[in-house]
């Protein structure tokens, strides 16, 4: 098995694994964490694919609600506290970036000489 075949395989596992996860949680679970997808079962084929994807994140959310841990009140605490840094961070970083880049000098190199491209030639039938 070479490193193609086994980066496959593993994908193949993780899908699966995925797939048994999103056909459980969207019948079963989904009802038991979220009252208002009660009856509600048109937007579930939606969350398939972040399902197949993101499973372990679902499975420990899943088992956080059905326990009772989870503290819904600090829920949104963290990104909250980021937004301040983040909304400063994030315009000072761009340009940053447009100053670096408009400070770069670009040189050719001085052999290559421009070649003029020609249409391609008629082929008669």
């Amino acid at each position: 098995m070479n490193q193609a075949e086994a980066i496959l395989m593993g994908l193949r596992i993780w899908g699966s694994i995925g797939a048994v996860v999103a056909a459980i949680f969207l019948t079963i679970g989904m009802d038991r964490i979220d009252e208002d997808a009660r009856e509600a079962y048109i937007f579930r084929p939606l969350l398939i694919p972040g399902v197949l994807v993101i499973w372990p994140l679902v499975l420990w959310r899943w088992y956080l609600y059905e326990g009772g841990r989870d503290q819904w009140a600090r829920r949104y605490d963290p990104p909250r506290r980021a937004h301040f840094a983040v909304g400063w961070l994030l315009p000072i970083g761009i340009c940053l970036i447009i100053l670096a880049g408009l400070s770069q000098r670009q040189t050719w190199p001085a052999d290559l000489a421009p070649v003029q491209l020609s249409a391609p030639a008629e082929v008669s039938q």
